[in-house]
């Protein structure tokens, strides 16, 4: 193979693992409810659909770029998904299996559609417009993705108080995507301040309202 192509496909690669975490943890918490059984559907079916998704967001990259206040709805989309893990606790009793997984397959592929676009732009870029190298990278990362899910999801069985701290990285991913959006830059660029602030606000407003609704429906079951 060609050295250049190799080393490319190595970039994507390392790219797609190192702003996936993200991604893990939507389809951890995506499939945390659902019954044993489900839950590898959910997630092979979930990432593999999230992944050719991205194939083809990636290849209109060139496009993507193009439409004003993309990272502001991307990030805007994600911080209600945040919210949603969150204070999704309904009993498994009260919804049919089937609806669980089709739940968690949509949720885990909206959440990549919205946190996706910082991989999407960034493979672009490494990709050259050698839609080869996109589609192989990606594919390649799908494995470690999966793998990575699974652990998160081994540790929020134990520790149920992770998934605020899950909550909390989805947030501060819409943050970061919200005060990246070029057509807010004058407000945003070399103002650490304001950025900081409105970072703090949705994190802590994630997770306040999350905590209160979950607080209001324990109180009015008791």
């Amino acid at each position: 193979m060609d050295p250049d192509f190799l080393l490319a496909l190595l970039q994507i690669i390392a790219i797609d693992i190192l702003l996936g975490g993200d991604n893990a943890i939507v389809i951890a918490l995506a499939s945390r409810n659902l019954p044993e059984h489900q839950r590898n559907k959910a997630i092979f079916l979930g990432t593999g659909l999230a992944i050719i998704l991205r194939i083809i967001l990636t290849i209109l990259a060139v496009y993507l770029l193009k439409i004003p206040y993309l990272y502001f709805i991307g990030g805007l989309m994600l911080v209600y998904i945040s919210y949603q893990l969150l204070v999704d606790k309904e009993e498994e009793s009260s919804i049919k299996p089937g609806k669980n997984l089709a739940d968690a397959v949509k949720t885990i592929v909206f959440a990549d559609i919205a946190m996706g676009l910082d991989n999407v732009l960034a493979i672009a870029g490494a990709a050259h417009g050698n839609i080869t190298l996109v589609i192989a990278g990606l594919i390649i990362s799908v494995p470690i993705i999966i793998w990575g899910s699974k652990v998160i999801l081994y540790f929020l069985e134990r520790y149920p108080l992770l998934v605020y701290l899950g909550a909390a990285v989805l947030a501060f991913t819409a943050a970061g995507m919200i005060t990246s959006e070029k057509a807010f830059s004058s407000i945003f660029k070399d103002n650490n301040t304001v950025t900081y602030a409105v970072t703090a606000f949705i994190i802590l407003g994630v997770m306040l309202s999350g905590w209160l609704r979950n607080r209001f429906a324990s109180t009015k079951k008791g």
